[in-house]
């Protein structure tokens, strides 16, 4: 799990998602433990991150190309991965102007965990990128338009990248002005 963030606003809606996606191969509980380390916040670099695989003896394969987020018919889609084990759990942002929904996707059953309106910054990665974004968000956002929001959240991405691994330094951005019909792009479990 890394980092999807979104700001919905009155007059328009943005997201941006990073496109790291790192595979674990070992032993669970090797693997545990540097995932761990990893979503904490104490493995700052790609460099660091190998070296620690290599002591706990997990073998990783990193890409950094996998789109998290994309934009349907006025609706932001967002998507964060996140493996325990064999188990894998998936959390579906979607957003258009004014609203946005948070969805858990399990074995191809969607359920909204969350609902919500305009003027909200929305947080979907793990302990440290949350942190990050929660920090940069409660320091800097003084209320303001779409573009301010924008600015912001792509602060917000280089910030995280610069101080943790499991976030890739590119990202996709998309924005929307239109108010697409969440409810349809939820039951159509429309994904990125």
């Amino acid at each position: 799990m890394t980092l999807v963030i979104a700001f919905v606003g009155k007059h328009g809606a943005v997201m941006a998602g990073d496109m790291r996606e790192i595979a674990f191969q070992g032993d669970d509980s090797c693997i545990e433990e540097l995932e761990c380390e990893l979503y904490s916040g104490r493995i700052t670099s790609d460099s660091e991150l190998n070296t620690r695989a290599d002591e706990v003896g997990v073998t990783i394969q990193v890409r950094d190309d996998k789109a998290k987020v994309s934009q349907q018919d006025g609706v932001l889609i967002g998507e964060v991965t996140e493996s325990d084990g064999p188990a894998v759990r998936r959390k579906r942002l979607y957003a258009t102007t004014g609203k946005f929904a948070i969805a858990e996707v399990t074995h191809s059953q969607l359920k909204v965990t969350e609902r919500g309106g305009a003027s909200n910054f929305v947080v979907l990665g793990n302990e440290i990128t949350k942190r990050i974004a929660n920090q940069c968000i409660q320091g800097a956002w003084e209320g303001g338009s779409v573009p301010d929001a924008i600015r912001l959240i792509m602060l917000i991405m280089q910030i995280a990248a610069s101080v943790t691994a499991s976030v890739s330094r590119t990202f996709i951005l998309v924005h929307t002005d239109l108010t697409g019909n969440l409810d349809d792009a939820i039951s159509q479990g429309l994904r990125v």
